[in-house]
């Protein structure tokens, strides 16, 4: 885990770490419906919303937001480790702003399913979230292409090789994958799977959603090898109203709408709002500042993935806790009424734990921890969370979603609250 001191001084960069303006003091455990936002990120927003200048003119301001959306995007394509980005965007593929994660996965797949060859089919999961798995389902249909949809497993809270290399054949035009589930809280093998699907089916444009991923783990989009990939900023440390996503080359050449006499390779619409690059050059500044910690080097891109490395390692050892408690108080794996979705002992869980206690709901649970200043959330079979809770025969779930800047002392202290709750 990170030490008491740096810890200390990351909690310190973020709004709210442990007050709410609304409830009061309460520990923050609902990180995967939206991070802590930074400081920076809020300062920054409050004095680019007031500059009324545009890009593209000649004068001083315009110029200063020119250069803030261009570092923005070089942040953004450094952050998800985009292919060449020294080169010029023609070359590799481009990443463009929408008004949400969700938005640029319908963007991105519905692109790729007009694009593909006739006929054929697409293939999706039940664990997806409902922005890939509805602009799947909704574009094949427009398309005339066969959807499919693989079932997750149960036990696991996930979907491996196996399940896709089953369900993909020559055929397939469309696959989807989502790369961490913000209900079962369970990361997919994504260049496992990309490489299933590509052997499978070699010409198969490839969507990954990211969104849950983003915060919690390092990005590599030059070694996945998918066309399509989607964050959104509010769920890493920036704001709301916007997202991002990647196009690979072949697919950002895809027939998509853009403004008659831009480049075919043009993908973002109308005027930018600068302070959405600037928000997350902010977040990269941050996650360079904390991997500094880490590695001598001096280049964002290694500071992010030394970043990146110790997120993973403190989460693990947050989430570890939870599950088998520190020896002195028990954790939810020794609670005979707590059932764990993916099961206490998986080595692909990242960011959050999902749970259901025997003989009480849900809500009552999220109740009970919010009177103890615990911040968690209920998941029920609605439109983002039934293909996961449906398999399980689950009518809800509690999520405890967690992220780098939670201590140790804020899992003993929500270990203590179950045990209250569901007795020993």
């Amino acid at each position: 885990m990170f030490n008491p001191e740096l810890l200390t001084e990351i909690r310190a960069r973020f709004h709210h770490t442990d007050e709410c303006p609304y409830q009061g003091r309460r520990i923050f455990f609902e990180n995967a419906g939206g991070s802590l936002t930074l400081k920076s990120v809020v300062e920054v927003n409050a004095k680019l919303s007031a500059i009324p200048d545009n890009q593209g003119r000649a004068n001083p301001a315009s110029q200063a937001m020119d250069k803030l959306i261009a570092q923005g995007k070089s942040d953004m394509r450094t952050f998800l480790g985009a292919p060449d980005e020294n080169t010029a965007a023609e070359n590799h593929g481009v990443v463009f702003i929408g008004e949400s994660g969700t938005e640029c996965l319908f963007r991105l797949i519905r692109a790729a399913t007009l694009a593909s060859a006739a006929g054929g089919n697409v293939v999706g999961s039940t664990l997806e979230h409902p922005a890939t798995s509805s602009a799947l389902k909704i574009w094949a249909g427009h398309a005339g292409k066969k959807y499919i949809e693989i079932a997750h497993d149960a036990n696991t809270g996930g979907v491996d090789a196996a399940a896709y290399r089953a369900a993909v054949n020559r055929e397939t035009r469309v696959a989807t994958i989502i790369q961490t589930s913000p209900v079962s809280g369970i990361a997919a093998d994504l260049p496992a799977l990309v490489q299933t699907i590509k052997r499978q089916s070699p010409n198969c444009f490839i969507v990954a959603d990211g969104i849950q991923h983003a915060p919690h783990g390092e990005i590599d989009l030059a070694s996945y090898g998918v066309d399509g990939y989607a964050v959104s900023a509010y769920k890493v440390f920036s704001r709301h109203n916007y997202g991002f996503g990647y196009a690979s080359k072949r697919l950002a050449a895809a027939p998509h709408e853009h403004l008659i006499g831009t480049a075919k390779t043009q993908w973002e619409l109308g005027t930018r709002d600068a302070s959405a690059y600037a928000t997350f050059s902010e977040v990269v500044n941050y996650l360079c500042w904390l991997g500094a910690h880490f590695t001598a080097a001096n280049n964002k891109r290694a500071q992010i993935l030394a970043a990146a490395k110790q997120i993973q390692s403190h989460e693990k050892e947050l989430l570890k806790m939870m599950l088998n408690g520190d020896g002195k108080i028990p954790g939810l794996a020794s609670m005979p009424r707590v059932y764990i979705i993916g099961g206490a002992d998986n080595p692909r869980r990242a960011g959050l734990v999902s749970i259901g206690v025997d003989g009480m709901e849900s809500k009552c649970v999220v109740a009970e921890l919010s009177k103890r200043g615990i911040r968690a959330h209920i998941r029920i079979p609605d439109h983002y969370s039934r293909g996961v809770l449906n398999p399980l025969k689950l009518d809800s779930c509690i999520r405890v979603s967690i992220c780098h800047y939670n201590s140790a002392d804020e899992a003993r202290h929500f270990l203590r609250a179950m045990e209250e709750i569901v007795g020993s």
